[in-house]
């Protein structure tokens, strides 16, 4: 939005709409009254120069002029597929109508299904919203029969959104095109009044938002776009080809960073002992080149030099011999005779015939798939099991290209099973009964409640006659314009969350995919032959969203914290070895990155903006970026060209940094996010993990039965709830002494230069004076100054002017600059709050108490990642940095350490600001400390810790809970390694 900064919040612009040829119609009074958005008042210097602003900020590379478009106005916004893309520009589209006053919009689309997904968001965003801002935005999917909604559009004075995707539109934005839809936008027509609907939708300077802007970038898309007079447009991709002024970049690498998506599990399988006495080929495409005849790409099995037979793909030519190429008598009479690149496909001399992506001779192929299959239905249970205690349904997804193999019908029309649906059930039966215990556990209780063929369903097309068929696939695509296939998709989606609903696994067309975007699918398996050309981000993007639970409840990082990526992993069964699917991705992966910085440069840090902690926004000295290259070089957090260390990473991962030095101690959380920013390649690797050795069932062993350790466990095994009370009053003066004392804004100056006349040609002896521009409006904005506060501080507007009243004078700085004052002021209010909580906080004992089975993981630990422990209450304690694992192998070394146990994060705190989990209980032998039972958390270096906000309140009433509160021997404190573990003891009264 700070693009816009210094444009002025304007009424909708009014003007009368071409009402056409009404034939005697009567028109009404205010029929022909139009709302359109106002012009953009910024010259083209501020644009640029907010552009940049926007760019430093966000860490993109600045650009030196406005990039040419559809608009005079053109932005690019990179989002990673499964963040949130939809959502943000639907939000972007209320904020601009909030600041701004624009309120006519239209989305692009590529693709039906894109379009259907995007209408879907809509209806059910309407009333989050409605919450938000108080309004719900009009929207409607563009129908060339239906061209009254255009006047529609036209007339509303409210957020109006118009829905439009290529396949329907493209043909018609090519003026004197021959398309139905083209003689419609084009023409005037009789039942609209003689208009031409371009010209109606042109009038209201419409917003334009391009979803996936990559795949429209036709000569009559760009052309027929422009027609429509944008006021400017919105492009929201997370691959850009054609790129524009890149103002925000949220790519893959920091998606995965920032734990927006889930992360990557792979297992993969590879046919091995291949005897070559078979005619396998595989066609997997067919190259074409302007000066070259076409040339096939074939796979086939080949002897190698040492002997040995393995499956590569070939290039051939009319005339070449499979034979000779492999050296393998099977390939007998297999010589390339035709290759047609229009039909796809290739011909030999014996009489075969192969189309691209199709198999002959493959004897193992069925065999792989149901290994397949097997491996699907295995890794959905061991998931499953987990979720189900969460309350998070889990959903498996097949895609396959042959409707066939999942449903037949016979003479008759009857309903007869496939190959895919006869080994799914047979292979479903055995797993299900392999993890029914006899427990009778309500997981037990849901896997009996369904059979093998309630559990999963396909989702195909559908003919007349109510059979499924193959989806058609769009001329120059891998996808399908199947609007009734989509319409069944999306309809279903909520219900596939519901544990009501018994299908967990789904079967559907390949080229259905784009519809596919549920959050909570876990596995995703392809029985179908990859082929070079095929898109390793496109297979996975169907199961990247974080997953919700049955309350829709989203388990991102807010909701879950640490464990986000315990619980969002994405599977895929893969039809190829792992490390093939694997090196595939990351090089995909790799070539969608945007530009990014890989070594610290003192050049890197100069000029970059920071925020001090007095809120002022500057640019890093050239200086103080000489210093931070000190600082990284000082601790090893560098090498000597520039790349971050080992050290470095670890050092983040363990919260220890080193302290900056004091110069750079203002902008310490700026200059850290800009080192961590610096791209590290290892992020690649972690993105994507092979399914690996679990351990066995980590259940609790003869430690949890101490009796010392049960003292302990049923001490702290309490639930508990909170108040805080305190006076109102009392917060509003301290506010307001906080407020007079610390309350600044950044105002607007102006700097006067004297010099004198040396000679004819120079001056010198200069003089400069900085005075305060005063006389100057700021801003035409409209603020809601009480509102706004009241808003982000979470207070009544009749205390926000309690406190406005208290700071006098200080109030007037509003006008110098508005936004950092409401920032400024909700910033000190907040944290006057925050103290007051943990001042005035109780905690209260309910009757609830935390059963010992929140120790026994729902999922078999990865063996990487855990200890064997000998006092531990499992034998397996699992880290999540190399901090904890140092801190759990020097528990079990200690002498003076009788049990102890890594605590679950089910066992948690309540405290005003979310819940709150420590991290280890410890038992210690008497006499050793002052106090035995020991309550940690543990966190990086004291000296250097910086615990702020949030992370600082819950760390405080727990504190407060353990040591003031609770009349047992349990103290509580944050260590960050064993060494300082009884001085922080001993020091607890």
């Amino acid at each position: 939005m700070n693009v816009f900064n210094g444009q002025p919040a304007r009424d909708m612009a009014h003007y009368r709409i071409d009402l056409g040829k009404r034939n005697g119609q009567i028109t009404y009074e205010g029929e022909d009254s139009g709302f359109r958005n106002a012009d953009i008042e910024l010259s083209k210097a501020d644009l640029l120069s907010n552009i940049k602003d926007a760019q430093v900020k966000n860490l993109i590379k600045t650009s030196n002029a406005l990039s040419t478009g559809i608009a005079d106005l053109n932005l690019d916004i990179e989002m990673e597929t499964g963040t949130g893309k939809t959502y943000v520009y639907i939000k972007t589209m209320f904020e601009l109508n909030r600041r701004y006053g624009w309120s006519k919009f239209i989305v692009v689309v590529p693709s039906v299904a894109i379009r259907e997904g995007v209408a879907k968001s809509f209806q059910m965003l309407e009333e989050h919203f409605m919450e938000q801002y108080g309004k719900k935005a009009r929207w409607f999917v563009y129908n060339s029969s239906n061209l009254q909604q255009l006047d529609a559009f036209s007339q509303d004075s409210g957020i109006s959104v118009m829905i439009i995707n290529t396949q329907a539109f493209a043909a018609s934005l090519k003026e004197g095109g021959r398309s139905k839809e083209s003689k419609i936008i084009y023409s005037k027509r009789d039942e609209f009044a003689s208009r031409r609907p371009i010209d109606v939708i042109a009038a209201n300077r419409p917003i334009i938002i391009m979803d996936e802007p990559q795949r429209m970038e036709g000569a009559a898309t760009q052309s027929g776009l422009k027609r429509f007079k944008p006021l400017f447009s919105l492009n929201y991709s997370a691959t850009h080809k054609t790129t524009h002024d890149t103002v925000y970049a949220l790519d893959a690498y920091d998606a995965f960073k920032e734990r927006l998506v889930k992360r990557i599990q792979v297992r993969g399988f590879e046919v091995k002992n291949l005897r070559g006495t078979t005619d396998y080929i595989y066609l997997d495409n067919i190259k074409l080149s302007p000066k070259e005849p076409p040339i096939a790409r074939i796979e086939l099995e080949v002897r190698n030099a040492a002997g040995a037979i393995r499956r590569e793909l070939k290039s051939f030519n009319v005339g070449d011999s499979l034979e000779k190429e492999s050296g393998l008598k099977a390939y007998d009479g297999y010589t390339v005779s035709e290759i047609n690149p229009v039909s796809g496909y290739v011909s030999f001399s014996n009489g075969a015939t192969i189309y691209r992506g199709q198999v002959i001779g493959d004897k193992n192929e069925e065999a792989m798939q149901r290994v397949q299959i097997r491996e699907t239905i295995m890794a959905h249970f061991e998931k499953e099991k987990e979720l189900f205690a969460r309350g998070i349904k889990c959903l498996s997804l097949f895609f396959i290209d042959e409707v066939a193999n999942y449903r037949q019908y016979d003479e008759d029309g009857n309903e007869v099973k496939g190959k895919f649906q006869q080994i799914f059930e047979e292979e479903y039966k055995r797993i299900c009964s392999e993890n029914i215990t006899a427990f009778n556990t309500p997981y037990d209780q849901y896997l009996q409640k369904f059979s093998a063929e309630d559990v999963h369903k396909g989702y195909f097309s559908i003919d007349k006659k109510g059979r499924m068929v193959n989806s058609k696939v769009t001329r120059g695509t891998d996808t399908s314009d199947d609007i009734p296939a989509y319409d069944l998709i999306l309809k279903n989606k909520e219900r596939l969350l519901s544990f009501e609903e018994p299908t967990r696994f789904i079967f559907s067309h390949s080229a259905l995919r784009e519809g596919w975007d549920n959050p909570n699918v876990f596995q995703i398996c392809t029985l179908r032959h990859s082929n070079s050309t095929t898109n390793k981000r496109q297979e996975v993007g169907r199961g990247l969203r974080i997953c919700v639970d049955k309350d829709g409840i989203r388990q991102d990082k807010e909701t879950l914290g640490e464990d986000v990526h315990n619980v969002n992993v994405l599977t895929v069964i893969a039809n190829e070895s792992y490390a093939d699917f694997t090196s595939a991705l990351q090089r995909e992966t790799r070539e969608v990155l945007r530009e990014r910085v890989e070594k610290a440069t003192p050049e890197y840090f100069t000029g970059k903006r920071v925020t001090d902690v007095d809120g002022m926004v500057r640019e890093i000295t050239p200086q103080e970026a000489s210093r931070i290259i000190v600082y990284l070089e000082d601790n090893d957090y560098i090498d000597a060209d520039g790349f971050l260390t080992e050290a470095y990473h670890k050092a983040y991962a363990d919260d220890k940094l080193a302290e900056l030095p004091t110069k750079l101690q203002p902008i310490a959380e700026d200059v850290k996010k800009l080192v961590r920013s610096i791209f590290d390649k290892k992020v690649l690797d972690q993105m994507v993990e092979e399914a690996g050795t679990t351990t066995e069932e980590n259940k609790l062993n003869e430690n949890f039965n101490n009796e010392r350790f049960q003292q302990l466990w049923n001490e702290i095994n309490h639930q508990y709830v909170y108040t805080v009370h305190y006076n109102s009053v009392e917060l509003v003066e301290n506010v307001i002494r906080n407020l007079n004392r610390n309350l600044s804004v950044t105002k607007l100056q102006y700097v006067r230069v004297i010099g004198n006349q040396q000679d004819a040609t120079t001056f010198g002896q200069t003089q400069t004076k900085t005075s305060d521009l005063k006389d100057v409006t700021t801003s035409i904005v409209k603020y809601d100054l009480v509102g706004d506060i009241a808003k982000g501080a979470r207070l009544t507007r009749k205390t926000v002017v309690q406190i406005l009243q208290g700071i006098g004078d200080n109030i007037y700085m509003f006008r110098e600059n508005p936004e950092e004052f409401i920032r400024n002021v909700v910033k000190i209010i907040k944290e006057e709050k925050a103290t007051m909580i943990v001042e005035h906080i109780t905690y209260n004992q309910t009757e609830g108490r935390y059963d010992s089975s929140i120790f026994v993981p729902e999922r078999k630990l990865n063996i990487k990642k855990v200890i064997e422990a000998q006092k531990h209450v499992t034998p397996y304690v699992a880290f999540d940095s190399e901090g904890e694992h140092e801190f759990a192998q020097a528990l079990e070394n200690a002498q003076e350490v009788q049990v102890y146990a890594k605590l679950p994060r089910k066992l948690q705190i309540p405290t005003p600001v979310g819940n709150y989990a420590p991290d280890w209980a410890i038992v210690l032998t008497e006499g050793s400390v002052k106090h035995v039972f020991f309550v940690a958390e543990t966190k990086g270096s004291l000296d250097g810790m910086e615990l702020r906000g949030v992370e600082k309140a819950k760390t405080q009433c727990a504190k407060k809970l353990f040591n003031s509160l609770s009349t047992s021997k349990v103290k509580y404190g944050v260590v960050d390694k064993f060494e300082n573990l009884y001085n922080i003891i001993n020091a607890i009264d």
